[in-house]
């Protein structure tokens, strides 16, 4: 995910992206561990997404608060 889309949703946007981001990373997860996943380098990927996501999601609610 580009963080171009991700600065365009609201903090309530980013928090279930972020959900749904950890959800995936879980089902590849077990996909591994069950030797179904045969492209390992998305596990990696989905870190860095969620990553990117709680980045931009703490950034929001520090504008949110410094702007009250």
């Amino acid at each position: 995910m580009k963080t171009t889309e991700l600065r365009k949703k609201d903090v309530d946007g980013l928090k279930t992206e972020v959900k749904a981001l950890q959800k995936a990373h879980f089902g590849l997860r077990m996909q591994k561990a069950t030797q179904q996943l045969t492209n390992t380098a998305t596990i990696r990927t989905a870190r860095r997404d969620i990553a990117r996501a709680k980045t931009i999601l703490v950034e929001k609610q520090a504008a949110d608060k410094s702007a009250k």
